[in-house]
């Protein structure tokens, strides 16, 4: 489906843009965050510990409001999720030079953040036809690569003219204006909660298996980014690159919206294959480019693999997304697409944190390949699981795939 035609459906506009709007702030907060407690007087410990607390706290309370949209409706949770993450903002904006009011707001404002992107994607189904779900998807995928540029130029763009605990208050902000945006469009009000036709099961979605290995997959591929974050500042300190690490970050978050957007174009109806191959397929496309990483080439080599990072990861989620829905037990889809943001999210912190440990001790060679084997172990799991990732299996008597 063109893009364009994509874009001129009901409501499709409103809702993509009101989601970025709203998601804006979880790619504001770890520079925001650092930035307030540093001008406050606070060392680099504190920095580390309130960033981490709000990442820990988005990851458990992802998947909490999700299962919360999934029994509720979309509408109410997104409001009051808004409201309460917008409070926690406003009170590290408000009391930025006091530590436990820094904590308790990091981790108000991360667990409450509004589960636009579940949601979001729980939707796409009912705004275009079936044929061109999948394309859907891509722009998504796509579409949320623009965060992670946009996110740190609007916190260095807010600190450059005003004090840097404002750019919390514009998180707070841009997270309610972005969740009213989508709460009150129309697709959002009239989407109801699906009838589980099993038992509730405190595990929810993850009781499917097929679910849990498509989710521990992408986990691995998650660290195979956070290791790259952490490998692309060291590589900068060691290789004259213009823009230092920033340009190889921005490079793979442009890697990722070219492969999104030919992927949608092309890829949706033109690769013939069953979705859990093409998962596959793009698992070991993203672990080989990651195994060239780890030979560390000069600066030019490492801009086009760095380009080349992304090109499979973005394409990779388009299918994921799909199979998500496919997989997930009936009224426990929102909850799915919000436990795929924490697996990766947790993939991510577990690669940074892998990566930095090696680079303290170890060489850029070895970080590299530290990544490169998260997604490596990913990719083998995906094809290893081909049978189980088949969309349409229902849950049997036990609740299992």
């Amino acid at each position: 489906m063109p893009y364009l035609a994509l874009l001129g459906r009901p409501h499709v506009v409103r809702l993509l843009s009101s989601s970025l709007v709203g998601r804006l702030p979880g790619a504001m907060a770890a520079l925001g965050i650092a930035l307030t407690l540093r001008h406050a007087g606070y060392g680099y410990q504190l920095v580390g510990l309130t960033t981490g607390v709000f990442a820990a706290a988005g990851a458990v309370g992802g998947p909490l409001l999700g299962r919360l949209v999934d029994r509720t409706g979309q509408s109410r949770t997104l409001l009051f999720s808004a409201c309460l993450a917008a409070a926690g903002f406003a009170l590290l904006a408000a009391a930025p030079g006091t530590p436990w009011a820094a904590l308790v707001g990091a981790a108000v404002a991360g667990a409450a953040a509004p589960p636009l992107e579940p949601c979001l994607r729980t939707l796409w189904p009912e705004l275009v036809d079936p044929q061109d779900v999948e394309s859907a998807y891509a722009v998504d995928a796509g579409a949320q690569e623009l965060l992670f540029i946009a996110g740190p130029l609007a916190v260095a763009g807010i600190a450059a003219l005003a004090p840097a605990r404002d750019t919390l208050w514009a998180a707070a902000l841009l997270g309610l204006v972005g969740s009213v945006g989508m709460a009150t469009a129309a697709p959002s009000r009239a989407w109801t909660p699906v009838p589980a036709t099993t038992a509730p099961h405190w595990l929810g979605p993850l009781r499917s298996r097929g679910l849990l290995l498509l989710l521990v997959a992408l986990g691995g591929s998650g660290v195979a980014v956070g290791t790259f974050n952490v490998f692309t500042v060291a590589y900068a300190e060691k290789h004259r690159l213009p823009g230092g690490a920033g340009t190889l970050l921005a490079l793979s978050a442009l890697g990722a919206l070219v492969g999104a957007l030919t992927y949608g174009a092309v890829g949706t109806h033109g690769w013939k294959s069953a979705a859990p191959n093409k998962a596959g397929q793009l698992a070991a496309g993203m672990a080989g480019s990651y195994w060239l990483v780890a030979l560390v080439p000069g600066p030019a080599g490492s801009c086009l693999l760095a380009l080349l990072t992304g090109v499979f990861f973005a394409p990779l989620l388009t299918v994921s997304f799909g199979l998500v829905g496919e997989l997930a037990p009936e009224g426990a889809v929102t909850e799915a697409f919000a436990w795929l943001v924490t697996f990766i999210g947790v993939g991510i912190a577990l690669g940074a944190a892998v990566g930095g440990v090696v680079l303290s001790h170890g060489t850029l060679r070895t970080a590299a390949a530290c990544g490169a084997l998260g997604a490596s172990l990913g990719a083998a799991t995906l094809l290893a699981a081909r049978a189980r990732l088949a969309p349409g299996r229902v849950l049997t008597a036990t609740g299992q795939h």
